[in-house]
């Protein structure tokens, strides 16, 4: 395999990488998570929103570790093939990519909802495309460039969610949040069934949170940088999350905000009207969030691209780093394409009664799981594989903390294939596809252009 590093340009500190994990989720916050309303209530949700939080600082402990003893632009598919060899670590990679492919169309479209509110008239397939076309570039011409811009717009899209708790406080009412809090069950009681089914909605909080991983080429120190920037991400989603879950929930009626695109500006309009500066500033600074994640999502899925097609599972053109810029400009290409795809296939696909974005979301949920059993297995199997791998960061809790986030993530993901079959064999076709499609492969020489 050939060494990476004289070709990446290794130049991001703590706070770059910071904005890129809390970037890469941060639109979890604005949109896509009410949708677990529906299923359980807003108390079920509270449920599933703590499990699935444990769930993630279990995973980020971890994911320190194996970010900081194997730093590689991989991510989860380097962790996987240094464990277990070839077929894992194509899995790991192939879950990767569909984590990170499927994840940018929805926040794109979803960005286009957002516009929609203040330019009726437009187009958000339209919007969605250019926004492809604008990140593509800023991409290309530098991850300093890029990672400072993502650092800006996540600083910004944090100050808005502050913004939008600060104006929603004054309106909040506990005994409006939890009215109906179970959900559509008889009676008001707990349902069990409802809470499994609002896990990929509660995931969606914290979703990609491990693709800063995929950076750790272009770190300066990874060592360092790496556990601080992840375990502070982590950190501040758990606040963002529940305090614009609150907030929200205790305004008014949540229901009328459990299968919207954008609640946060509508949970807005009902307390201070159409016409307030305002819902005109989150509309606008809200999205800030969703361009964060988008813009992470590239990083995410180009990172990947290119670092399995340097290890020879992808056409070799999609491993070449632009000899200017220094970055995998053919991964970003590649990567945007689909994107396009799938936005413009959006109201030409239904499944399951769902819209193809509430598809995608799901679909993306089921990559994500994957990749997250796969690197916590590869995690415990390197401490009996590799004992002597230099480990600048032990994983606290050792075994059980992995343990419990595999077991976690293996629960998850089985329980969301019982209730989501169709998409489930969807991703199997996908998955299994992709691991054929790259196999028996011999490693390219990695080149600029």
């Amino acid at each position: 395999m050939s060494d990476m590093a004289p070709t990446l340009d290794r130049s991001l500190g703590t706070l770059h990488l910071w904005g890129i994990c809390v970037g890469l989720v941060i639109s979890g916050e604005y949109f896509g998570w009410s949708y677990g309303w529906a299923s359980a209530g807003t108390l079920g949700f509270l449920w599933s929103t703590g499990f699935v939080t444990a769930m993630y600082a279990a995973l980020i402990f971890s994911f320190t570790e194996l970010a900081t003893a194997i730093p590689s632009a991989g991510g989860p598919f380097a962790y996987s093939l240094r464990a277990f060899g070839p077929l894992s670590g194509r899995v790991a990679g192939v879950a990767t990519l569909i984590e990170f492919l499927f994840a940018s169309p929805a926040v794109a479209l979803a960005i286009g909802a957002y516009l929609g509110v203040q330019f009726p008239d437009l187009d958000p397939k339209l919007a969605a495309v250019a926004l492809y076309a604008v990140f593509a570039v800023i991409n290309i011409v530098g991850v300093k460039t890029s990672a400072t811009l993502l650092l800006a717009v996540t600083v910004i899209a944090i100050g808005e969610l502050l913004v939008f708790m600060g104006v929603m406080a004054p309106s909040f009412s506990w005994s409006h949040f939890v009215a109906h809090g179970w959900g559509p069950t008889a009676g008001g009681q707990p349902s069990f069934e409802g809470i499994l089914k609002s896990l990929p909605f509660a995931i969606w909080f914290y979703l990609g949170l491990e693709g800063a991983a995929m950076a750790a080429e272009e770190v300066r120190d990874p060592a360092r940088t790496t556990k601080i920037a992840f375990i502070g991400a982590i950190a501040t989603l758990v606040a963002l999350a529940l305090g614009v879950m609150l907030f929200a929930g205790g305004a008014g009626d949540w229901r009328l905000l459990s299968n919207i695109n954008d609640p946060l500006p509508q949970a807005m309009r009902r307390v201070v009207g159409s016409s307030s500066g305002w819902l005109k500033m989150l509309v606008w600074l809200g999205l800030f969030g969703l361009i964060a994640s988008f813009h992470g999502n590239i990083i995410g899925y180009s990172r990947q691209i290119f670092a399995m097609a340097r290890a020879g599972y992808l056409p070799a053109m999609l491993g070449r780093v632009h000899s200017r810029f220094r970055t995998p400009h053919l991964g970003i290409l590649a990567g945007s394409v689909v994107g396009v795809a799938a936005i413009f296939s959006d109201s030409l696909v239904t499944i399951e009664g769902q819209s193809l974005t509430a598809s995608i979301v799901t679909l993306s949920v089921f990559g994500a799981l994957t990749v997250y059993v796969l690197s916590m297995a590869s995690l415990i199997g390197l401490r009996r594989s590799a004992p002597d791998l230099e480990r600048p960061f032990r994983t606290p809790g050792y075994p059980f903390v992995p343990v419990f986030a595999l077991g976690s993530a293996a629960t998850t993901l089985a329980v969301l294939a019982y209730y989501n079959q169709t998409v489930f064999r969807i991703f199997l076709m996908l998955l299994a596809g992709g691991a054929l499609a790259t196999r028996g492969k011999s490693p390219p020489p990695v080149t600029a252009d």
